[in-house]
């Protein structure tokens, strides 16, 4: 170094440092983002049902308690993303309590739809025209889900048809569904009645319905079935139906077996064959049908019927008539091997 010279400096300046922040905002905010999409893949992929789930909402549950059912279930995988995105893009719909299927791989926000709308599982009871009484008490009893019992309903006041029920409903109010259906049936349906008719109560309109609803199974003859009864009663016949035979002995089932003579002497308060008039009470629940048809009975001067072979029946004026279509359809019995 030459004398006099300054010494040169062996530092060197340090370069300038570059801000983080930035960086840790890019990060959060793709962080964010991968939450939000992982939330809302839960919400409204896929859901981790793989069967089939039946899930109950009580009565007055939150959306909170349904979210804790449903997750108990296995329909949703989060409770609380479940709530979150519920909240968030779920309306303003209110939940309704029930049953609620849930099929394999339902979305949390399908089921949330499901809930607002009321899409619960529909459970059917069913009762066919001119069940008895004592078979509608076995039909409510073998019904599933249903809680309590029920007493036998009184013959012909339940009106055949087939009635939802959620689960954990009691028998005793599906029953009573049943019977506040006839009673709106019968009187919308005797208040349009024909005028001049044989039956004088909606009672009345009952019994006889419940005999033409057993008589036939054909719709198009039971305005005619009525008639003839409705002409036996005006002309004080009896109106020799077997069903009303039948009914004291099974209480409406099938007998399963011929009527005995003794039993078709038989008085007892229903046997037509061997009292004239009305019998005591129905014999069976007559449906909507039936009902119409002795309310509005066919203009037929017949007295008479009988089988013809094909599942319906002939029809007859006068007892001569009856005796040669009676001749036939013991011909066809007998072609038939039946006699």
């Amino acid at each position: 170094m030459a004398k006099g010279a300054r010494p040169r400096s062996s530092t060197r300046r340090a370069p300038a440092r570059r801000s983080r922040g930035p960086r840790v905002l890019l990060v959060a905010a793709l962080l964010l983002v991968a939450a939000f999409a992982g939330g809302w893949f839960l919400w409204a992929g896929p859901g981790p049902a793989t069967q089939e789930l039946s899930v109950v909402v009580p009565e007055g549950a939150t959306l909170s308690r349904a979210a804790r059912e449903l997750e108990k279930a296995g329909a949703i995988t989060s409770r609380p993303i479940f709530l979150t995105f519920a909240k968030a893009f779920g309306g303003t719909g209110t939940i309704r309590a029930g049953e609620y299927r849930i099929a394999p791989r339902t979305s949390a926000r399908q089921i949330l739809e499901m809930l607002q709308a009321g899409k619960t599982l529909q459970r059917l009871v069913t009762v066919p025209e001119g069940m008895p009484s004592i078979l509608v008490a076995e039909a409510l009893a073998k019904a599933p889900a249903l809680t309590g019992t029920a007493k036998t309903p009184e013959e012909g006041s339940v009106l055949p048809d087939s009635y939802a029920y959620v689960r954990d409903e009691p028998r005793a109010a599906v029953l009573a569904r049943m019977q506040k259906a006839m009673t709106a049936y019968l009187a919308k349906a005797w208040a349009g009645r024909d005028k001049g008719l044989v039956v004088t109560t909606p009672r009345e309109a009952i019994i006889l319905a419940s005999i033409v609803e057993k008589e036939t199974a054909k719709p198009a003859e039971r305005t005619t079935v009525a008639a003839v009864y409705a002409n036996r009663l005006k002309a004080g016949m009896p109106l020799q139906a077997d069903p009303t035979i039948i009914y004291p002995i099974t209480k409406g089932k099938p007998l399963g077996r011929r009527i005995l003579q003794s039993e078709l002497h038989a008085k007892n308060g229903y046997n037509t064959y061997a009292m004239r008039g009305l019998p005591e009470g129905p014999i069976a629940n007559p449906g909507r049908a039936s009902i119409d048809a002795v309310l509005h009975p066919a203009q037929s001067k017949a007295l008479y019927f009988v089988a013809d072979g094909t599942g319906g029946h002939v029809f007859a004026e006068t007892y001569a008539q009856h005796q040669a279509n009676v001749a036939k359809w013991y011909a066809i019995r007998r072609a038939r091997g039946e006699m």
